[in-house]
């Protein structure tokens, strides 16, 4: 990543990328024919519905020729993108997540869509209908607002990204052993030490909370209690603060006391312990809502689901303050010479955004959440949805889950730096919860904080 970050702070002095006209007043749509390139990580089941839509597009805006690619991981368009922005060969719009934009922006590559987003410029399509560039009030206000502000996190109060389809946490448990224990499913982390101890009294052997992501339980923290954690401007890293290492010294206690593990401390993703069959097994697993389907053990040999699957909101520090965070694929426009691919680049990103249709078919194929709340009216998706259960559509009883939560989303500061703030929480956390009895807990959760701001400020 260092060398990345040296190549992209070299191109802006080399090419002056910076220099590129920005969308502050963005002109219309001329009509011209371009070709835009598309970076995304989907597999063949979304191009399909991707294809629909761009014949669909195209029916609109004939002269805007849409080609895309499947670049691998997340991490992989991170890194190509990364790359190309080093020569110039950069595509027009690519998925992205706010840590890989704040890499981009070391050399100004990706386009503000401020201009973009408040023009009233009229556009006319090719079956005589007109739009206006920009969104208009009731498409502004449709958007899934914990969503749409992941675009606003990079510390300038200017737009960077556009939310295509969003995941969050959720918590799966097992609602047959829960109905037949007479088990309440928690709502505060208070009341997961209570049921955690309930299910060692009842099996011994498990582990009754599974916890795939450290980094994401750490940051949630801090916005559940209303604590520091990072900031996009000044001093970035602002978590070493008595208020949080007290919750990773609490966190300690109940995994000492064998109620809860890890990702890294189980060696694998925990929705294996919660599925399991074996002696060992855990009744709770927080993951993500677009992964369902891996939270749903396999049927038995009698056609039958061993267990009916459940799922809710995750545990609150302050039920009058609820957060769970904003996951899944954004996508960024960037800069070009030529000023007409960035707004046709713009006129597509608007349409899978905006367009009822294409968020509720993808959102259905992909297990991920619409961005848009009018999906909700889509009677496919209201159909989808109302099949929703524990077991066949356990997929539309996570988006489910998730749609109603929709005031409860959030987004942390994105800046240069700050996936190594995740990174290193995500470190500190794990370090802290093995610390062994017989040892002075406090200095070492206290040296633990300081090593992981270290490396942060080293990074820089």
């Amino acid at each position: 990543m260092n060398k990345l970050v040296s190549l992209l702070l070299a191109l802006m002095m080399l090419l002056g990328i910076a220099g590129i006209a920005s969308a502050e007043s963005a002109p219309a749509y001329d009509g011209s024919e371009v070709t835009i390139t598309f970076y995304h990580t989907m597999g063949s089941n979304l191009t399909t519905v991707v294809d629909q839509y761009i014949a669909e597009f195209n029916k609109l805006y004939p002269n805007i020729h849409v080609q895309y690619t499947s670049v691998g991981s997340y991490d992989d368009v991170r890194d190509q993108v990364s790359t190309e922005i080093t020569v110039g060969t950069q595509p027009n719009i690519a998925y992205c997540y706010p840590d890989h934009v704040a890499l981009y922006n070391l050399a100004k590559a990706v386009q503000t869509l401020d201009g973009y987003i408040d023009s009233t410029a009229e556009v006319t399509r090719a079956d005589g209908t007109t739009e206006i560039l920009g969104l208009t009030a009731e498409q502004k206000a449709d958007f899934i607002e914990g969503y749409y502000n992941e675009g606003l996190q990079f510390g300038d109060g200017k737009m960077y990204t556009m939310p295509l389809s969003k995941s969050t946490e959720v918590l799966y448990y097992n609602k047959t052993f829960f109905d037949a224990n007479g088990l309440k499913v928690p709502t505060t982390w208070d009341e997961v030490a209570e049921v955690c101890e309930k299910i060692l009294a009842i099996d011994p052997m498990s582990i009754p909370l599974g916890y795939d992501s450290e980094g994401n339980w750490f940051i949630t923290m801090t916005e559940q209690l209303g604590t520091p954690y990072t900031s996009a401007t000044g001093d970035h890293f602002l978590f070493n603060t008595p208020e949080n290492q007290a919750f990773i010294k609490e966190f300690r206690e109940w995994y000492q006391e064998g109620y809860l593990t890890t990702q890294k401390l189980y060696g694998a993703y925990t929705s294996g312990l919660f599925t399991s069959t074996s002696e060992i097994k855990s009744y709770m697993s927080i993951g993500s809502s677009a992964g369902a389907t891996y939270q749903r053990p396999a049927k038995g040999d009698d056609g039958n689901y061993p267990f009916e699957v459940g799922i809710a909101t995750i545990p609150q520090a302050n039920p009058d303050n609820r957060k769970v965070i904003s996951q899944g694929p954004s996508v960024c426009i960037f800069k070009k010479a030529n000023e007409q691919e960035m707004i046709a680049s713009w006129l597509f990103v608007k349409y899978l955004t905006t367009t009822v249709d294409f968020q509720a078919e993808f959102s259905m194929a992909s297990g991920y959440v619409p961005v848009i709340k009018s999906v909700a009216q889509n009677p496919a998706y209201a159909e989808f949805l109302a099949k929703a259960d524990g077991g066949d559509y356990v997929s539309a009883l996570s988006a489910k889950v998730c749609l109603e939560q929709e005031d409860a989303y959030y987004t942390s500061p994105a800046f240069n730096g700050s996936s190594t703030a995740r990174d290193e929480v995500a470190g500190l956390l794990t370090k802290c919860l093995t610390i062994p009895d017989g040892t002075d807990v406090d200095a070492e959760i206290q040296k633990a904080f300081n090593e992981a701001v270290e490396k942060c400020n080293y990074s820089l």
